[in-house]
């Protein structure tokens, strides 16, 4: 726990854009009296006086009183050197993604603050080992990814580099967590629990885009009402920035040694090139200015209600044209029953009357319909598919526990279920298959599913209980008892064969001597 001493300590805050006025603001609240420093002139004022204004504006509201907002604000300043920050107990450094330009701050930050003072580096995507690199003293960095905005997201990642003591790393989550936070640990891994997780939300989107399986803002619609995120991922690069999301994603393919599964996408290479960033430039995946209207998902119009009621099928990463019987393939759903959207994938040879009798059922119970290309894994199928993959990796490489893998993605992007549970719920032995089909089809590495996965999708069927019931603290160890009948099995069977060839190998000795001793066996 945090004593009341750590909680009145001062807070130094080293870079005064939107994170670091984010997190400037939540240590001020949390009553601590916070310095805010930045290396560009008047950056830090005007970050100190962004916040008096958010502050006031929270006390307008009733979430604060006047007098909280006043009292914040002073405890709050802005300070033009480092060595105003000597007697800080915890500096969180919030600087451009530039591992240079971090090692340089933090070495000559060692030289100005005391023993005690808890250093963190707010990096969402750079190697906390890396960072710690230029300290006499590595051991005293630990990361602590908060997410934006600071003041209002519920996550903050704890990370351990290589040298990372674990008390201080432990000192920081509960620092975090006396602030409102919900922590989770990871290790010092390319993008940590959440960037490296998701990678996939955007990837799959772009690459159905450039597959022409639809336009942004179907897919986006996809994925948000069938899928039941909270936001599309093109609007979401859009409200990011594509250049702050292109940069993730290109450092994390980068650290793992240029995986095909993390590879950047040509369509979002070059908006970023063309400077259409997204929101804050007025364009991206969508224009944005008034009077422009963003563009409608292309649902199908209404249908005269239809007698048949063709059988749809469920999408299993590949295209319903490779089946060759005319079917028609739906996307996941979060819930069938309950979500408002199906996409609908017919093959080459569907007869136009089966699809339109499919859209008019759909629509008869309520749904509206969105008929995408025939492409490979559909869009929720193949992008369910890929972050459920994420993060059993994540869990097989021990970079994070199962627990907070969940609750990093559910809390850090406000997934409608964690990764994990999402697997469990579906079958790992589907998720699986939809992989190999994927595999099969592109063979670039991009679908290749973890080890660990494997294991989990023969486990499927070992279970006593569904997997969905298991996931959390009795999950291993339902895990291990499932391999344990696996082993139990595989050494029953092998008795069994070894009885069945010693009893042949007897029959066969028996035949033998038998005929040996025939007296009629050379006759003709």
């Amino acid at each position: 726990m945090v004593d009341s001493a750590a909680k009145k300590s001062l807070v130094g805050v080293i870079g005064a854009g939107t994170m670091g006025a984010g997190i400037a603001q939540l240590a001020v609240q949390a009553g601590h009296p916070v310095a805010v420093y930045d290396a560009v002139e008047g950056a830090a004022a005007r970050a100190v006086e962004g916040i008096g204004k958010r502050l006031d504006s929270l006390a307008a509201k009733g979430r604060i009183t006047a007098e909280e907002a006043q009292a914040a604000k002073d405890r709050l300043g802005a300070v033009a050197a480092l060595d105003a920050l000597k007697d800080a107990g915890l500096v969180v450094e919030a600087v451009i993604e530039d591992l240079g330009v971090k090692q340089k701050l933090f070495a000559e930050l060692e030289g100005v603050v005391g023993e005690d003072c808890l250093l963190a580096t707010n990096t969402s995507s750079l190697s906390i080992s890396a960072i710690a690199g230029a300290l006499r003293e590595p051991h005293r960095l630990v990361g602590m990814h908060f997410f934006n905005p600071a003041p209002l997201m519920p996550l903050v990642e704890i990370i351990d580099g290589l040298a990372t003591d674990p008390g201080l790393s432990a000192a920081v989550a509960d620092l975090a967590e006396a602030w409102g936070k919900t922590t989770v640990r990871c290790r010092s891994t390319p993008g940590f629990i959440v960037n490296r997780v998701a990678r996939p939300f955007y990837a799959e989107a772009l690459r159905a885009y450039e597959e022409q399986a639809a336009d942004f803002a179907t897919i986006d619609a996809v994925l948000r009402e069938s899928g039941g995120f909270k936001m599309g991922p093109f609007e979401l690069m859009d409200m990011i920035g594509l250049d702050v999301n292109l940069a993730v994603s290109t450092s994390v393919w980068e650290a793992t040694g240029y995986d095909p599964r993390y590879t950047p996408a040509w369509t979002q290479k070059e908006h970023v090139a063309a400077r259409q960033l997204g929101r804050k430039t007025g364009r991206g995946f969508y224009e944005y200015g008034e009077g422009v209207d963003k563009p409608a998902p292309r649902y199908e119009d209404d249908r005269e209600p239809a007698q048949a009621k063709p059988a749809l099928h469920r999408c299993e990463g590949r295209t319903a044209t490779s089946y060759g019987d005319g079917r028609i393939l739906m996307d996941l759903a979060i819930d069938p029953g309950g979500t408002a959207t199906v996409a609908l994938a017919p093959a080459a040879d569907t007869p136009n009357v089966k699809l339109e009798a499919a859209i008019a059922h759909l629509q008869s119970r309520g749904k509206k319909v969105l008929v995408v290309e025939d492409v490979p894994g559909m869009i929720v199928t193949r992008t369910v598919a890929r972050l459920v993959n994420e993060a059993v990796d994540a869990l097989y490489r021990g970079d994070a526990e199962e627990e907070d893998i969940d609750t990093a993605m559910k809390l850090g992007v406000n997934y409608p279920k964690g990764p994990l549970e999402w697997g469990a719920d579906l079958g790992f032995a589907y998720i699986l298959q939809v992989l190999d089909n994927l595999e099969d089809i592109y063979r670039d590495g991009r679908y290749r599913a973890s080890p660990l996965l494997r294991q989990l999708a023969h486990a499927d069927g070992l279970m006593d209980t569904p997997l969905i019931h298991t996931i959390g603290s009795e999950f291993i160890a339902d895990l291990e008892a499932a391999f344990d009948r696996i082993q139990d099995q595989h050494t029953e069977d092998q008795r069994k064969n070894d009885q069945h060839a010693n009893d042949q190998h007897a029959n066969d000795l028996r035949t033998k001597d038998q005929h040996d001793h025939d007296p009629d066996k050379d006759q003709p």
